[in-house]
């Protein structure tokens, strides 16, 4: 086995058994009770194929129990779809990416339940809901049962933002896409499980569009100047859980991974 793939093995081990404690509570949710106001199907289930509703305003309404379509492929990695070197990183973060994967990943916040940041939050394989009202945007996040808030009466984003793990979010629509900008994070987060970095400069945009009941594209623009040279976007996209609510997960009751997380 070479050591570049054994390394990747050691690595993707790593993620699964994070994941997993995190993850514990995602699939033992409350028993079903069925939604209200959704199109269902002749044999009653929630038609996910049916053209997103809108809000009394207009607006797509993008609340419901979403999950990551393709579970922890961009929790692992970030910049999966893209090609090598398409990651513009810093030196200095370059560096550092690699020493984390060299490690195994063994300082990753979420091995001490520390919490994750914008990207790798939307990529928490336990789901969240969305709450859309006409002045902010809820996300209630299973995953160290964390919230974010996300403004959208006007307010601009803040000249010194407190630095916090979320950050500060605020939204606007562009006709049915929604627009969110972040800044404000302190710095402590990854990107994802592999290490990418992230600093107190880091500035997300993420645009929101559902074109069905079922679906969520979200395209995500990291603009950190101080760990990379220039903006870099992916893609990524959630699928809805119908019939489904929150329950609390709360990480430091049965955290396991700090004794298993031995680095190199």
């Amino acid at each position: 086995m070479t050591t570049t793939f054994a390394r990747a093995v050691r690595l993707a081990l790593v993620v699964l058994a994070i994941v997993t404690s995190m993850s514990s509570a995602g699939w033992a949710q409350w028993e079903p009770y069925p939604w209200k106001n959704v199109p269902r199907t002749a044999d009653g289930k929630v038609d996910l194929t049916a053209p997103a509703r809108r809000t009394a305003d207009g607006k797509i309404d993008l609340s419901g129990f979403w999950v990551p379509t393709m579970a922890v492929k961009h929790l692992q990695n970030l910049a999966a779809d893209l090609k090598p070197g398409d990651v513009p990183l810093q030196p200095w973060a370059e560096a550092m990416y690699k020493e984390r994967i060299e490690t195994n990943g063994k300082d990753h916040p979420g091995v001490r339940c520390l919490p994750s940041g914008i990207p790798e939050k939307n990529n928490i394989p336990d789901g969240l809901k969305v709450v859309q009202t006409p002045d902010q945007m809820l996300f209630l996040h299973e995953s160290r049962t964390i919230y974010r808030q996300i403004f959208t009466d006007g307010r601009p984003l803040p000249k010194n933002a407190q630095l916090t793990w979320m950050g500060y979010s605020v939204g606007k629509w562009e006709g049915d896409t929604f627009v969110v900008e972040t800044i404000g994070q302190n710095g402590k987060t990854w990107l994802d499980m592999r290490g990418l970095p992230g600093t107190e400069a880091l500035r997300v945009i993420e645009r929101f569009t559902r074109p069905n009941i079922g679906h969520m594209d979200i395209d995500v623009t990291i603009d950190d100047p101080k760990a990379y040279t220039k903006p870099w976007s992916v893609k990524l996209s959630w699928t809805l859980l119908p019939d489904t609510d929150l329950i609390e997960s709360i990480c430091e009751e049965n955290n396991k991974d700090l004794p298993h997380m031995v680095g190199k």
